[in-house]
């Protein structure tokens, strides 16, 4: 098959899918091989917070690091998304992705956390990720975020095939639980607690957009090897 006429039998899927949603409940939609990103920008505060607790931030998987960006920047492929009967979307999903949080302790030792696999829970207005910390069993798709919805997303449809979305969710906070995987997998001290309570780590961006990648992303999870995630 040409890559013209996969191009053309990928968007016109898409688009029969978002089409006919409307009759149907709840649809998901895998969106790997298409244009569809969530861009994590961290703050200055989460920034200086990483700076003060000698923390670096990594991407990994499918992440892929914005290098053009004045603060750490990643951009996560969006995997599937899923909307409802009036092309709300009720979900999306980063399969494949991870962030790498390894802070260099005065022994020499290095402590980590890792989320991965991420998941926008609209009906729950939470960012929820596999989260692993070392010597513990990964926690499925933690609720690792609180955030608001600056700019809402919508799915917009034109036919034939034209099909874009675009959103912007601020003021990421860390949820109760994931304060608790930051404070034991980077063993910091109890009062950095305090920090992490004030500390807005930034926004999300997501883009949807029907257009092929030069080549589609893995769907398979990030899983950690804890020999390798240092």
């Amino acid at each position: 098959m040409s890559f013209s006429m996969t191009l053309r039998s990928s968007i016109a899927v898409a688009s029969l899918a978002l089409a006919s949603v409307a009759h149907a409940g709840n649809t998901t939609i895998v969106t790997n091989a298409l244009v569809a990103d969530s861009v994590q920008a961290f703050s200055d505060t989460a920034t200086k917070a990483f700076k003060l607790t000698s923390t670096v931030v990594s991407g990994a998987g499918n992440t892929v690091t914005v290098t053009s960006a004045t603060l750490p920047t990643f951009s996560f492929p969006i995997t599937s998304i899923t909307v409802d009967s009036k092309l709300n979307i009720v979900k999306g999903d980063a399969k494949g992705s991870a962030l790498k949080f390894v802070r260099a302790m005065d022994d020499g030792s290095q402590a980590w956390v890792v989320l991965a696999n991420f998941t926008i829970d609209y009906s729950a207005k939470k960012v929820l990720a596999d989260t692993t910390i070392p010597g513990v069993p990964t926690v499925k798709q933690q609720a690792i975020y609180d955030f608001n919805t600056n700019t809402p997303l919508s799915i917009k449809y034109k036919f034939p095939l034209a099909i874009v979305g675009h959103e912007v969710l601020d003021t990421l906070k860390l949820t109760e639980e994931t304060k608790d995987s930051f404070l034991a997998g980077l063993q910091l001290e109890d009062y950095l607690r305090a920090v992490l309570d004030k500390t807005d780590f930034g926004t999300l961006t997501q883009d949807v957009a029907v257009k092929l990648r030069p080549k589609a992303v893995s769907t398979k999870p990030y899983t950690v090897d804890e020999t390798a995630a240092q």
